[in-house]
């Protein structure tokens, strides 16, 4: 995870500024691949009772089948993971993710109408909260999932200081 002050920018060779990335922390990856274990892991108990049940303890050796799209989903979920990014430019924030489809949001701080930090059950379980950013014009609504509460309230508050500060002129 690439770190620096917020809205720091880095200086490449042909004198353009580079905004400093942050990566999200692993307790996300964490969240996420335990709940895929917990689910398919679920799902293989429930099939190999069932069949064991119904048609004898040699078809139940079939249950075994979920735990090969568990381990595709444990590698797509880290590859994931990896993908998400978000940056604090002077007067913008950038998010990135995708793995095969990459897609950048621009959030201007001065459209910014509505900056909230949620945390459903199971992130404050793990120690994570997302941060929501509402804009006027929908397509520009962004989330940044799974990051430290801390970061998540830091991160709103300069947010919402930044788009008070951009929108006083319009």
């Amino acid at each position: 995870m690439e770190t620096g002050s917020p809205g720091d920018t880095g200086t490449r060779g042909d004198g353009t500024t580079e905004p400093v990335w942050r990566g999200l922390p692993p307790g996300l990856l964490r969240m996420r691949r335990l709940l895929l274990v917990v689910w398919l892991g679920l799902v293989a108990l429930g099939l190999g009772v069932l069949l064991n049940l119904f048609a004898g303890p040699a078809w139940a050796a079939l249950a075994l089948l979920p735990l090969a799209p568990m381990a595709w989903g444990w590698v797509l979920l880290g590859r994931n993971w990896r993908s998400w990014r978000y940056a604090e430019r002077a007067d913008d924030l950038l998010i990135s993710r995708g793995v095969l489809w990459r897609e950048e949001t621009v959030v201007p701080y001065g459209r910014m109408q509505l900056v909230e930090v949620t945390s459903g059950p199971v992130e404050r379980h793990f120690g994570l909260a997302s941060v929501q950013l509402h804009t006027a014009a929908a397509a520009t609504d962004a989330t940044i999932p799974g990051l430290d509460p801390e970061e998540a309230e830091r991160l709103r508050d300069r947010l919402t200081e930044l788009g008070e500060a951009r929108s006083a002129g319009l």
